[in-house]
């Protein structure tokens, strides 16, 4: 999955960034919302349309459409950091425009998108949905069988701690080949996108919107048409509705929580430096590396050897999302907090305000559109997570996410796809957050010119 994630979000990064293209901005946001439908419901827009579609192959189609993005967009932002400089002095020493992207844009581009291909591994290492669809065997689905079994939990114990050790290494591996920030350069050249005539943007374009229609419009379709045609089964309104009611619930109550959790570190990270600080961060970015039934499995032995009367209750629940999702608010509200001018803090200080105060009055209205950023990230993450819900939820306790395992699970795909279709609007919110920072990284991130003497 990851090779093919790599191959191909290398290519439509090209193809959106350095081909002139009509709607390039529209292609932008196109290439995001991929992430707006998770890899389960793909899964099960294939299923429903072909029911005798499964195994390997399909699940390999399946994920390298969902995750790709992960590729696509870091390589789009490290492509318009690329000084076309580079690029004409060796088209003028008579290189060929294959032998130039081989030896001068790829090398640019590979550290971003090596790191975005890690991190698809590190989602395929911990996908359950998908894989259990599609019936194809992996870790997750293992471990979640043994544990729903009930016959052997150490077994189930013992897989988990194999995989959390290969998603440590995908963690570690993604940190090596993160790419440094880049120095601030004072000159930098760029030229227009290439042309490459009515035949190459006719065919471009044919590719990008065969990707985009394969990742979202056939979901989408797919669902469309199954809830339309079907007529034996059919999804009760007060089954979605009181999945909805508790998806959106929990959703907001555990992004609230991840954010007040969060905030701590993510201001001690932008304003101090020091060991203390750098292992605190460090230590709320572990959910990062640890897949979704890895964590449930961890509660479920803690809880039961420590806390029996919390196990299947909605704050071991509200733990696990903690866990698995903090990574998503401290970035973005270390972010935010950073991008406040600390000069403004002290001005504050100086008017005799206190730090509490100053926090509220100025450090805060300045990074409120990060931290809820991060707020809706976490939250829109908590309503497609199935592993954890499905081993922690309380007894009656239904999402979307399990309200289609279950419908999925009966082969009730009539009454599946109104939630599948849910679960896509509720992802497209994030996407379109990425693309909107991607335009606007594109932006300030485009060429520099040289300073005015």
């Amino acid at each position: 999955m990851s090779v093919a994630a790599l191959l191909l979000g290398i290519t439509l990064a090209v193809a959106a960034v350095r081909v002139r293209l009509p709607g390039r901005r529209l292609w932008w946001v196109a290439l995001c919302l991929p992430l707006a439908v998770p890899s389960f419901v793909a899964a099960f827009a294939w299923t429903a349309t072909w029911p005798t579609v499964d195994g390997f192959w399909p699940l390999v189609i399946v994920l390298t459409l969902c995750t790709v993005p992960y590729v696509t967009l870091p390589a789009m932002a490290a492509l318009s950091t690329l000084d076309d400089g580079l690029v004409d002095v060796a088209c003028t020493l008579g290189r060929s425009r294959a032998r130039v992207f081989l030896t001068i844009v790829l090398p640019h581009v590979l550290p971003a998108a090596a790191a975005g291909a890690l991190l698809v591994a590190l989602y395929t290492l911990s996908d359950f949905g998908a894989p259990a669809i599609l019936r194809f065997e992996t870790l997750t689905t293992g471990i979640y069988a043994q544990f729903s079994s009930g016959f052997d939990r150490t077994l189930a114990a013992t897989t988990a701690l194999l995989l959390a050790v290969v998603a440590m290494f995908c963690v570690a591996g993604e940190r090596v080949v993160r790419p440094r920030p880049a120095r601030i350069r004072t000159a930098v050249t760029s030229r227009p996108p290439t042309e490459l005539g009515r035949a190459g943007t006719a065919l471009t374009l044919c590719g990008l919107g065969a990707v985009t229609a394969a990742a979202v419009a056939f979901p989408l379709v797919a669902l469309g048409i199954r809830m339309l045609s079907s007529d034996r089964y059919s999804s009760a309104p007060t089954d979605l509705v009181g999945a909805l009611v508790t998806t959106l619930g929990v959703s907001a109550l555990a992004a609230t929580v991840a954010v007040l959790l969060a905030l701590p570190v993510s201001v001690l990270a932008a304003r101090f430096r020091g060991p203390v600080v750098a292992g605190l961060e460090s230590v709320s970015y572990l959910g990062h590396a640890l897949p979704g039934v890895v964590v449930a499995l961890a509660l479920v032995t803690l809880s039961l050897q420590f806390f029996p009367g919390a196990y299947q209750s909605i704050l071991v629940l509200l733990v696990a999302y903690a866990v698995l999702f903090l990574p998503k608010t401290v970035g973005a509200s270390r972010t935010a907090v950073a991008q406040v001018p600390p000069e403004l803090e002290e001005v504050s200080r100086s008017l005799g305000r206190g730090p509490v105060r100053t926090w509220i009055r100025v450090t805060l209205p300045a990074a409120l559109p990060g931290i809820l950023a991060g707020w809706v990230l976490v939250a829109t993450a908590v309503a497609k997570e199935l592993p954890a819900t499905l081993m922690l939820r309380p007894i009656g306790f239904e999402t979307l996410a399990t309200e289609l395992w279950s419908k999925t699970s009966l082969g009730a795909y009539g009454a599946a796809a109104p939630v599948g279709l849910l679960l896509i609007v509720a992802g497209i919110a994030p996407a379109l957050l990425l693309a909107r920072g991607l335009e606007r990284r594109r932006g300030s991130d485009g060429p520099t010119r040289s300073p005015t003497p």
